[in-house]
């Protein structure tokens, strides 16, 4: 059947871009100003750049300004480093800490507009795990623009790609990377509305696609964050990293499962059990509600698990308060007007006089596509690919490790999209590639294997017994038991799904066929990630293995995962990176294997 595909065009461009969120255009408007007239076509899943997942982003972007009395940035990279549980690498937490406040002028020049204070200055919050001192107080290092940061970036970064002549595809999906020996050189899209399929050839291409959150049953992610970066790159034969580092944010909404920002824990925001108790303080002495995520995620769901919770009614889910009721209208009113008016728009309370429903949710991929700290594609621990890159949350470098803190996230989507660009404008001097005689082939055959099958299975269906199984088996306590189940059910899903029929074999706009492309997808992510987190027989950040719940120096590394035939996965190593503590300079023992307590 695969006879029946073709490809319908080719274009030619300088780089292609799949993903037109914060961290792609970052990129792209780094490009154009290092390189004006730089022909860069970027491809988003969505209908415009503006649906971007990034635009969903609430709290801020931490950033250290040089010229503050009591910050440094030396204090951020040490919070980025216990916060990573040991484990993000080192050399990227001080290229990217040391480059943040940089960052922040730029997109202020550029037209983000920052709250301030009354004295004109920028405001800052303080967000969980971020401290002065080393640990000795909470610091005050996000800046924001009210409670809709991430769409203040999407408005800056798009602003200037279209200014700097960026071509667009939207509603398009690229599903085969192209190569030429270890060089890519493109890949093939599917335009969804026309139906077709089209090779762009590049001479850099930058994978942006972002996360994986749909995987899980309760997500904050938006409705296409099916990891698909992560299955090109497993087609590709290529490896994700560290699949098994799986953020649990604290605070999301019971019944939607948005995110209610950290922003509320750190204006003041109590969490409360079902006899009223703030609870915090057993978990986290000194941080309480301001401990990094993990370590609220898992304090959340012990009191649930211990009878401390409180069953909601309407969606027969247990779940913890967080009180905002304490908080001055101006906290409501100026700060927080978003996350405060999603309680009353999706579950009908007043968090200034509602106690409000909150249970962990699925939020972060912390691990993904390794890259060096140029954002450059590795082959192996030790080689790279030629001309391919990758940026933001489907990236990881890895600034975050086994846990991010908030507001670092943004802080890595800006700078390393500037990183990365400064780094593909080394690639626009080479010669334009010519089109591979196999592009396409892997698509075609993944495609016609879609619209062949005739089974009777509902994809719906099987899509949400995925995600039911990933989030019980998967979720924020994991058990060597729970994991194999779901390895095993995995499979079965996988046989159901490559047996079920389409309800239509059209190319043109087959919302069916699109389904079905993610949830291969889905599944794919789906199996290295519980394979990685069997193979970790740890505890380690957001991975917690309630068999192995001490963190343990033979996993010191990072997990490289490959599989081109599905359940077939295997498993490398990456060194993590401890040049600040090699390095043996001013501060270096805080760089060390210490242990983590808040």
């Amino acid at each position: 059947m695969s006879g029946i595909f073709s490809i319908s065009s080719t274009i030619k461009c300088d780089v292609l871009i799949i993903g037109a969120g914060g961290a792609g255009l970052r990129c792209a408007a780094e490009i154009l100003e290092k390189r004006p007239g730089t022909d860069i076509v970027a491809v988003t899943k969505v209908a415009n750049p503006q649906k971007s997942h990034t635009q969903t982003a609430q709290g801020g972007m931490a950033a250290v300004d040089p010229k503050d009395p009591v910050d440094k940035p030396v204090y951020h990279m040490f919070d980025t480093w216990k916060g990573s549980d040991c484990s993000a690498d080192q050399n990227v937490i001080k290229k990217i800490v040391e480059s943040g406040w940089e960052q922040t002028v730029w997109m202020e020049n550029h037209g983000m507009h920052l709250s301030r204070d009354e004295n004109g200055r920028v405001s800052k919050r303080t967000f969980g795990g971020h401290t002065l001192g080393f640990g000795e107080t909470s610091a005050f290092r996000c800046v924001f623009e009210a409670d809709r940061t991430g769409k203040g970036i999407m408005d800056n970064v798009w602003g200037e790609a279209l200014k700097g002549g960026t071509s667009f595809i939207n509603q398009a999906i690229a599903t085969e990377l192209l190569f030429t020996g270890d060089r890519c050189t493109g890949a093939v899209i599917f335009r969804e509305k026309e139906g077709e399929f089209v090779v762009v050839l590049a001479k850099a291409t930058v994978l942006a696609t972002g996360g994986d959150g749909q995987i899980f049953k309760v997500t904050t992610n938006c409705r296409q964050n099916t990891g698909d970066g992560l299955a090109i790159i497993l087609q590709s034969g290529l490896p994700v990293m560290d699949p098994e580092a799986v953020q649990f944010h604290p605070t999301g909404i019971v019944g939607p499962g948005i995110l209610a920002s950290e922003t509320l824990r750190s204006v003041g925001g109590i969490l409360r059990n079902k006899g009223l108790e703030p609870f915090m303080e057993r978990y986290a002495p000194k941080m309480k509600e301001l401990a990094p995520r993990d370590l609220v995620a898992r304090a959340i769901e012990t009191e649930v698990r211990e009878g401390r919770g409180i069953l909601n009614p309407d969606h027969n889910i247990e779940h913890v308060w967080i009180d905002l009721r304490h908080l001055s209208d101006y906290i409501h009113e100026v700060q927080i007007p978003e996350v405060s008016s999603f309680f009353k728009k999706f579950i009908n309370l007043d968090p200034k006089k509602d106690l409000c429903p909150v249970r962990p949710s699925n939020h972060y991929q912390m691990g993904g596509i390794p890259t060096n700290e140029f954002g450059e594609i590795q082959k192996n621990s030790e080689s790279l690919i030629s001309g391919l890159f990758a940026v933001g949350e489907c990236a990881s470098a890895s600034f975050h490790g086994f846990n991010r803190l908030g507001t670092n996230s943004l802080l890595e989507l800006v700078t390393m999209g500037k990183v990365t660009g400064e780094k593909v404008v080394n690639c626009l001097d080479a010669e334009q590639p010519g089109r591979p005689k196999n592009a396409g082939e892997k698509t075609f055959s993944l495609f016609s294997g879609f619209m062949k099958q005739r089974g009777r299975d509902n994809l719906g269906q099987i899509r949400e017994e995925m995600r039911i199984l990933m989030t019980e088996k998967v979720g924020v306590f994991r058990t060597e038991e729970g994991i194999s189940q779901a390895l095993e059910t995995l499979k079965e899903l996988k046989e159901r799904a490559d047996k079920a029929a389409l309800s239509s074999n059209s190319l043109i706009m087959n919302q069916d066929l699109i389904q079905r492309w993610e949830l291969n997808n889905l599944l794919v992510v789906s199996m290295v990630t519980a394979q990685g987190a069997l193979n970790r027989r740890e505890s380690r950040g957001g991975h917690f293995r309630e068999d192995f719940p001490e963190r343990k120096d033979q996993f010191n590394h990072h997990t490289l995962a490959y599989m081109t035939e599905f359940g077939d996965v295997k498993l490398g190593e990456r060194p993590i990176d401890m040049s600040i503590y090699e390095e043996k300079g001013e501060h270096y023992e805080k760089f060390g294997m210490i242990e983590r307590k808040y």
